[in-house]
């Protein structure tokens, strides 16, 4: 026998009320790595999310974390998880420090154990010098960063990270990303939702693309990327040079139709899957005597896999009619229960769970 899936669905489905959140979802994730779970806004993806985390209870369909039956057997998914929701779930009026200490007493330990992991965490996300801090006086980037050594005070198997890096400046973002890599490095197994699609390229080793509450595509970057096409290569012409004759020459050397753009003397074409292409374009330009100004090679991005597969951008934009206010709602209950879940703090998990079956959540 294999290896137990970290995380299993099996044709969930959830809705609020009009709004099918969920439409028979079905995921596989493997043990260790990184899943990139992708959709644009109104996809599903923080209602996967928080029915994984065992803070919302599922219509019908399955849903299993390390075998784990999320419905039967909650208290055990909680002992085993971190969850870091799309905002931080954190008491403004405690201290960076207080704030772990007190989850740590939450997840059973005892006092001693709390501060001796709470401050192995401060260290670990370079918030030592802001420990003794109120968290209200922390900027962004320091709350999301304590927000997710929160989560990881029961030292989790799986994490789930709702949007972890929204918001944040590029520099608070790049240590996210690093510490991300290294929770993977050590072994834990995370799905990460986001619409940052540079970000699923970045730190996902497996990606899903959810769309009104399914999977429509997964695989690696790599493999989703191939979806959209080939790479293409653009060439913009010397003043002067002979547009006819260039087009010629790229017609030759690449795939496909040839555009043109006589006023910027650009010309686009589709090129195939061969080691120096590139080189083979612009030398044999040369030895046609064309001069070229400037050559781009653009391969496809996660942005093309989204407009191909879903027919729109992943970028934030309006949420559909009752999936907006009231996923946000609940969120901030739900993704404190989520810490207390990850701790096995039962009582902690019910009242988020509550919270958030009351709560909308498409998002």
């Amino acid at each position: 026998m294999g290896e137990i899936p970290a995380i299993e669905t099996e044709r969930l489905t959830k809705s609020f009320g009009a709004t099918r959140a969920l439409s028979g979802l079905d995921l596989t994730v493997q043990q260790g790595g990184i899943l990139g779970l992708l959709g644009p806004n109104g996809a599903g993806k923080t209602t996967a999310v928080r029915v994984l985390a065992t803070l919302l209870l599922p219509d019908s369909g399955h849903a299993r974390v390390l075998g784990a039956d999320v419905v039967r057997r909650a208290d055990d998914v909680r002992r085993r998880i971190g969850l870091t929701g799309q905002y931080a779930a954190l008491d403004d009026y405690l201290t960076g420090l207080a704030n772990l200490v007190m989850i740590g007493r939450l997840a059973r330990l005892t006092r001693p154990q709390a501060r001796r992991r709470a401050d192995e965490l401060l260290g670990r996300f370079e918030l030592t010098e802001a420990a003794g801090r109120a968290v209200k006086t922390y900027s962004g980037g320091m709350r999301r960063r304590l927000d997710l050594a929160a989560s990881l005070i029961g030292r989790p198997e799986v994490l789930f990270l709702d949007e972890p890096t929204t918001g944040l400046d590029p520099h608070s973002r790049a240590v996210m990303w690093e510490i991300i890599r290294e929770l993977a490095a050590e072994g834990t197994t995370l799905l990460l939702t986001t619409q940052y699609l540079d970000e699923a390229d970045q730190l996902a080793s497996q990606v899903a693309v959810i769309d009104t509450g399914r999977v429509i595509a997964e695989g690696t970057p790599d493999q989703l990327k191939a979806k959209a096409g080939e790479d293409r290569i653009a060439v913009r012409l010397a003043p002067g040079s002979d547009l006819p004759a260039a087009v010629t020459v790229v017609q030759a050397e690449t795939t496909g139709r040839v555009e043109t753009d006589p006023g910027q003397l650009l010309i686009t074409a589709p090129i195939p899957a061969r080691e120096g292409i590139t080189t083979d374009v612009v030398r044999a330009l040369d030895t046609a005597g064309i001069r070229v100004s400037d050559v781009t090679l653009r391969r496809p991005s996660l942005d093309d896999v989204f407009l191909i597969l879903t027919g729109h951008g992943a970028g934030p934009g309006p949420a559909p009619a009752g999936s907006g206010a009231a996923p946000e709602a609940g969120a901030g209950p739900g993704a404190g229960a989520g810490q207390g879940a990850a701790a096995g703090q039962g009582a902690g998990a019910g009242l988020g769970a509550g919270a958030g079956q009351q709560g909308g959540a498409a998002a």
